[in-house]
């Protein structure tokens, strides 16, 4: 289990919010809904490029921590479903790389 994932699941237990996988897949979209949001944002929806190079610090601050929300929803869900984060993570970087190796690209088609 990752540092992250480990945390995050003893910061929930300390504030009594474990939940049921579900409920996690629900924070986790709407997490992962914010950072869409905040890129919207920063494109002025579409009308720029979406780019965080020039980005001030508020904006930057503000991605991160929708970024840290995703991660900590993401750590949660991992938790209530039995499952290693950083084990995952490491199968799947293994899996990308077999796919690279095997057709040259990352994509599941050919």
């Amino acid at each position: 289990m990752s540092d992250w994932q480990e945390l995050a699941t003893k910061f929930a237990q300390k504030h009594n919010l474990i939940h049921t996988p579900g409920v996690y897949v629900l924070d986790l979209v709407s997490e992962v809904g914010e950072v869409a949001k905040e890129l919207l944002l920063q494109s002025d929806y579409g009308a720029e490029a979406m780019t965080f190079e020039a980005a001030d610090a508020a904006t930057r601050q503000r991605l991160a921590g929708e970024l840290g929300d995703v991660v900590y929803s993401l750590c949660l869900l991992a938790s209530a479903a039995g499952i290693d984060l950083n084990a995952a993570f490491h199968t799947t970087l293994q899996k990308y790389e077999e796919r690279w190796l095997q057709k040259g690209h990352m994509n599941s088609h050919d």
